[in-house]
């Protein structure tokens, strides 16, 4: 049987890791073999990426930025996400490709085309069959952050106008391709939000 590949989005402070962690225990409950993982960083080579993305210190030319996020995405779908849905396991992603359009593309004012195209051509064409958007208001995903009292990252220090514009584009991306989104409030609780994915999840397993 060929693996699934299932990916969470959204702003940051919406809940990603959370609701990843439960659909896991349910996959895993279902007899599944789970692959977690995360961009950028879910290989080697990507960590080294990751850290110079979020932990650089200094500006990254937004050009750069896109191209960087490309360049992990496409050493991680070669070495890691092909392999594991090829030995038909189930493959959870933390961010994935539309993180790029509406990041780079929205946030840093890049032509969302453009950079969707980067990342297209570097995993040569491989999309999610699900990815679940986790949906919350800028200000109330900036509270959230906040309270979690960890150190902004370099893009999760900017500013609540930026993860509108972010906020933005992933709505218009779910509503562009409404078959492969999942778009789930993320102000409901945390086992309201389960509820909606595992019932998603449970007719890609069927």
């Amino acid at each position: 049987m060929a693996g699934l590949f299932i990916t969470f989005e959204g702003i940051d402070g919406v809940g990603k890791s959370t609701q990843a962690d439960l659909l896991e225990t349910f996959l895993v409950e279902q007899n599944q073999s789970v692959v977690r993982t995360i961009e950028p960083g879910g290989t080697e080579l990507g960590q080294e990426i990751r850290h110079l993305l979020l932990h650089r210190k200094g500006e990254v030319a937004p050009r750069a930025e896109a191209l960087l996020y490309a360049a992990d995405r496409a050493h991680h779908v070669a070495t890691k996400i092909r392999p594991a849905i090829a030995a038909g396991q189930v493959v959870i992603g933390d961010r994935y490709l539309d993180s790029s359009v509406a990041y780079q593309g929205a946030g840093r004012e890049l032509d969302q085309a453009e950079v969707r195209n980067i990342s297209i051509w570097a995993v040569e064409g491989l999309l999610p069959n699900l990815t679940i958007l986790l949906d919350l208001e800028a200000s109330a995903a900036f509270s959230r952050r906040n309270q979690t009292g960890t150190e902004p990252d370099r893009l999760e220090s900017e500013k609540v106008e930026f993860f509108e514009s972010v906020r933005e584009s992933y709505l218009k991306l779910a509503a562009a391709e409404p078959e492969r989104f999942l778009v789930v409030d993320a102000s409901q609780s945390i086992d309201e939000m389960q509820a909606q994915i595992r019932s998603r999840v449970k007719a890609l397993l069927s």
